[in-house]
């Protein structure tokens, strides 16, 4: 059957392969089929590490990074944005990312009502993985997919910190979850989406999760406006031991991210979590050393968003990457994404305050294209189909096109969120007054710290 999806769609990614599985479970053609009682332990072991990914990984991760008087506001931000979006995924977010037909109409930009409310869904329905005959339940890759659709929007949380309402910061998200990330998803990872019949490479949400959320973090963060005293005052992390610990646990919950979505356990699972500890770790110190070079010092807080870095570009090509080429790609990332955040930021003057767009939009579309290079079988990489058939110039311009796509898409669709959200709020932002207090106080009424 997966022979079949290729001749299909070509080079496909193989987390657009994931797409397809509800409807391949379902074709006659797949001959006694078995559920593997080991892929589906290893499905729901990194469902939860993806969860802790988020919280409280994420959650601390942006703590530390903010003033003391507004770490309870970023934490509620990234729980209530969770709980939210896990909601809104079983209610209707499933069936339009990860189903509909599979040729015609509006099926290559967003799926269909056919599992709304999970109908159809139970115990006993089962999705393909990516061998013949091997399927998990579709309960299992239901929730997988959760844990990243819950991720990406709490992901913007970094862009608009310190300064946005809570309640605008809930409808954003629910919007923005509705009508970006469920569309880029169907595009990129169903069997019928657009950039998927194209063959865009994207193993584990390069596009789908950190340029989608990177874009709309930037775009966000110039409509809101700059946080007061920015670029006048210093604003400095109030915790990065908080910090470092949020970005470990990022890293041992990324295990989850990239090497599950192999969906089963296998070697190229093995080859997933290799790249996703050697690619962070060349980012790491690739950050830390030129910015020892351009800065003076190698700082934890550069390390650390190195790692993030690294996490991020691997991300698109955790699966297709070589041991040699995850280690190059991190190290580019690296220093890539510094340059985002201690030049390009200041140069245009934007206030992405936990730099989202500089770590995950920049990063992301460094894997993105470079994927294409590190793929190559010529390089130790595992592009789909013929090896001598590959063409690293002809998958670039298909990530490219992916990445342009997705940018759009997301830009386009933050815009029209971010002037809705104002036009209900009478603003986003909370009162200058409200700003200077805080927002744990002003928004929730309480204090991390006494």
């Amino acid at each position: 059957m997966i022979n079949k999806m290729l001749k299909l769609a070509g080079a496909a990614s193989m987390a657009g392969l994931v797409s397809a599985l509800p409807a391949l479970a379902q074709d006659a053609a797949v001959a006694a089929a078995t559920v593997d009682k080991g892929d589906t332990t290893w499905m729901l072991l990194s469902t939860i590490l993806v969860i802790a990914m988020t919280i409280p990984g994420l959650a601390l991760f942006y703590g530390g990074l903010v003033r003391g008087k507004n770490m309870l506001s970023v934490l509620m931000q990234v729980l209530a944005t969770f709980s939210m979006i896990a909601l809104l995924w079983v209610i209707f977010g499933y069936s339009l990312a990860f189903n509909g037909p599979a040729e015609g109409g509006l099926s290559a930009f967003i799926g269909d009502f056919s599992k709304l409310f999970l109908a159809g869904v139970t115990p006993s329905s089962t999705a393909a993985t990516f061998s013949a005959g091997v399927q998990i339940p579709e309960l299992t890759f239901v929730i997988f997919q959760l844990t990243f659709a819950a991720i990406t929007p709490a992901l913007i949380v970094g862009a608009i910190a310190e300064r946005m309402k809570f309640g605008a910061v809930m409808l954003f998200m629910a919007l923005w979850f509705t009508f970006s990330y469920l569309p880029i998803a169907h595009m990129v990872w169903f069997s019928g989406g657009y950039l998927f019949k194209l063959g865009a490479y994207d193993f584990a949400g390069g596009t789908v999760v950190h340029i989608n959320a990177g874009v709309a973090g930037l775009v966000a963060a110039i409509m809101l406006g700059p946080r007061k005293g920015f670029m006048v005052d210093r604003i400095a992390p109030h915790n990065l031991t908080f910090t470092f610990i949020g970005a470990c646990l990022l890293w041992v919950g990324w295990f989850g991210f990239n090497a599950g979505s192999n969906l089963e356990a296998t070697g190229l699972a093995a080859q997933a979590t290799l790249n996703t500890i050697t690619a962070p770790a060349a980012a790491a110190l690739a950050w830390a050393l030129a910015e020892k070079f351009t800065r003076g010092h190698a700082s934890l807080l550069g390390a650390a968003s190195g790692a993030v870095a690294g996490l991020v570009a691997i991300t698109p090509a955790a699966g297709f990457a070589g041991s040699m080429g995850a280690i190059v790609l991190g190290a580019v990332a690296g220093v890539v994404c510094l340059w985002a955040v201690v030049t390009l930021k200041p140069m245009l003057k934007y206030d992405d305050a936990l730099d989202v767009f500089g770590v995950h939009g920049v990063g992301g579309i460094v894997g993105a294209l470079g994927t294409a290079v590190v793929a190559a079988p010529a390089l130790g990489g595992y592009a789909l189909g013929d090896p001598a058939a590959y063409s690293i110039g002809g998958q670039f311009m298909t990530q490219l096109t992916a990445v342009v796509i997705s940018m759009v898409w997301s830009a386009v669709v933050t815009v029209v969120v971010m002037l809705v959200v104002k036009a209900i709020f009478g603003g986003a932002r909370v009162t200058e007054s409200a700003e200077s207090d805080g927002l744990d106080v002003a928004s929730h009424g309480e204090r991390a710290y006494n």
